[in-house]
């Protein structure tokens, strides 16, 4: 919608100017204003600036349906808002584009986008390098102080992050919604950032301080629905039907959603617009790295049943992937759709939605179901298979895999460690099965994402208001350690698990009767290259368990979760080198023998020659 245009200043200035764009526009000594009102008619600027009279700027219509005028003495910082008439009924609107807001409830605020980026160039991780670290600002960190986390707060935290070596942060949903709690996907205004974590400047500077210390930021956005309170984007403009959204909405059965009659109308050129540079908007003014799309089901189809499809819904997802992809080949795009649904990855050339990667549902669910599991008869060794082997296109890299997100660890859910046993979360049982989890995320192929304070032993489930126990990080310093060494072999840091970063998975082992699975992960193969996972999913103490190795010499043991460092109630480090035996077995060249603890997983690789 961004379009130049001629018009007079204001009552009292027979200049004009050309301005570009949507939304507050700041120009020299005066501000332009654009809003889309179709079905207006009268629209004006009110604020500080003009004693919010609404006499004293009307802005002037143009073709398109927008409104348009400058304030000549208008500056950043001063609040504002729309005065809109539509037949007899005159009301007022927060702009849809504001990049600031008082509150949710509030004004609109001039903001300012200068901002000294201070030479920010950071470099995306190739996308087989990242382990992404979800997080929700809100309850992260809060400093020692009442109230919700602020983006500064969570940069205080940022030595933490580096020394369990994550690279990425995925951020729950920032735009500003109603009230200070929120998980966030409840966006009130999409382009203002939410005031209580520190609003647009607090934003940037987080980034910036982000990429400083070496973590991209992927953000979370909500384009299934809007709202659905504090929503002045409803009836925007007075104008609605069958007493629904109005010009920004569905007006008929397609704006039903699980979270209120708010679906976007993804056909109309304005709202596409919208929602496209609302996207654009994250990368090109506040330097994030990618985008993570919540649901993306609601956008492409109804219902959750994707019998009623919305072809314009997946169009706007092809186009915006599309734009983002040509702005900054290396941002990364997700999509959380859960459908398993080869065509959310694919290339638009081919139909696809051209979307990176997607969150797979086909390796949480069995992994959880498998790990939580009262009885070890109940574990489905078949089930671990199929979750590891699984792919989009065949491309290992198009799915991410975890077991706890948002919303696995809460709407009826907890956390792994309370799934386990929710009388005694830091139990044996829990803590060896909760890391069996953590080992599987991290040597499966795929890019592997924890959940925020899932390295602390986190139990219960997640709130909005209820801070990271930050007491684990001292009382379970051993499962960040585990962690760490986990995500170093994952990245490959010591040259000697290359493999971990490849796209190829050989499951070559399944014993169901034991409940034991090993696997070979590789890049292109060889010393240095492959790497070796057993895993032990039952309470049974192996003294020499025997399985397959695809190559002679000494395979060394690069980790065991069983270490006596990880917890005190771990194991004594029994578990050491394979020197593989010229005899072949399960399908590879050689075989070995080593002690397989219980609730296990233990890695080898070779030195590389």
């Amino acid at each position: 919608m961004s379009q130049t245009i001629a018009l007079n200043a204001d009552k009292t200035s027979k200049q004009t100017t050309h301005v570009q764009g949507m939304g507050p526009i700041i120009l020299e000594n005066a501000v332009a204003f654009r809003v889309w009102a179709p079905h207006a008619d009268a629209v004006s600027v009110i604020g500080d600036f003009n004693d919010w009279d609404g006499q004293r700027n009307p802005l002037q219509r143009e073709q398109s349906g927008c409104w348009v005028g400058i304030v000549e003495n208008a500056k950043p910082g001063d609040q504002y808002k729309y005065e809109i008439t539509n037949g007899d009924r005159t009301f007022q609107r927060i702009d849809p584009r504001a990049r600031q807001v008082t509150n949710s409830v509030g004004n609109g605020v001039i903001h300012q986008p200068e901002f000294d980026w201070q030479g920010d160039d950071f470099q995306m991780p190739h996308w087989n390098e990242l382990v992404i670290y979800e997080s929700h600002v809100g309850t992260f960190y809060r400093d020692g102080k009442d109230g919700v986390g602020t983006f500064e707060d969570f940069t205080k935290k940022f030595d933490h992050l580096q020394k369990l070596g994550v690279n990425a942060l995925q951020i729950m949903p920032i735009a500003e919604f109603a009230g200070d709690y929120s998980w966030g996907y409840n966006p009130a205004h999409p382009y203002a950032i939410e005031e209580a974590y520190g609003g647009p400047v607090g934003f940037k500077t987080f980034v910036r301080e982000a990429h400083r210390a070496g973590f991209a930021v992927i953000l979370d956005v909500v384009y299934n629905h809007f709202g659905p309170s504090d929503l002045d984007l409803w009836q925007f403009d007075g104008w609605s039907e069958n007493d629904k959204g109005g010009i920004y909405f569905y007006n008929d059965y397609r704006s039903h959603t699980p979270w209120g009659d708010t679906r976007p109308d993804y056909g109309r050129g304005e709202v596409r617009s919208y929602i496209r540079d609302n996207a654009m908007m994250w990368l090109e003014d506040y330097h994030v790295d990618g985008l993570r799309y919540d649901m993306t089901l609601y956008i492409r189809s109804v219902d959750a049943s994707g019998h009623q499809e919305i072809p314009e819904g997946w169009g706007l997802t092809q186009w915006i992937n599309r734009e983002i992809h040509s702005f900054k080949p290396s941002a990364i795009t997700i999509a959380e759709d859960l459908q398993n649904n080869d065509y959310l990855t694919k290339p638009d050339s081919e139909g696809g939605a051209a979307f990176s990667t997607q969150w797979d549902a086909k390796f949480v669910h069995p992994i959880r179901d498998v790990i939580t599991q009262p009885d070890d008869s109940g574990r489905d060794m078949r089930k671990v298979a199929h979750a590891l082997t699984h792919s989009y296109n065949a491309d290992a890299f198009q799915r991410v895999v975890y077991t706890e997100s948002h919303d696995e660890v809460a709407n009826g859910k907890s956390r792994v460690p309370s799934e386990i046993n929710h009388e005694d979360p830091d139990n044996w049982f829990a803590q060896k099965r909760t890391t069996l989890g953590i080992a599987l995320v991290l040597t499966s192929p795929g890019i592997p994402m924890l959940f925020q304070g899932q390295a602390l032993l986190q139990d219960g489930w997640f709130t909005d208001t209820e801070e990271l126990d930050w007491e684990n990080a001292s009382e379970h310093s051993g499962i960040g350690k585990l962690t760490s060494d986990l995500i170093s072999l994952r990245l490959n840091r010591s040259s000697v698990s290359k493999g971990l970063t490849g796209q190829h998975v050989d499951v070559f082992h399944v014993n169901d009767a034991d409940k034991v699975i090993a696997y070979r992960r590789r890049y292109d193969g060889g010393k240095g290259d492959d790497v070796i996972v057993i895993a032990n999913f039952a309470n049974q103490h192996f003294e020499r368990y025997e399985f397959g190795l695809p190559g002679e010499g000494v395979w060394k043991r690069r980790f065991s979760s069983d270490q006596k460092r990880y917890s005190d109630q771990f194991g004594n480090e029994a578990s050491g080198d394979i020197t593989a035996d010229a005899a072949p077995y399960d399908g590879q060249s050689h075989r070995g023998q080593v002690e397989l603890p219980p609730y296990t997983v233990l890695v080898f690789s070779q030195d590389p020659e």
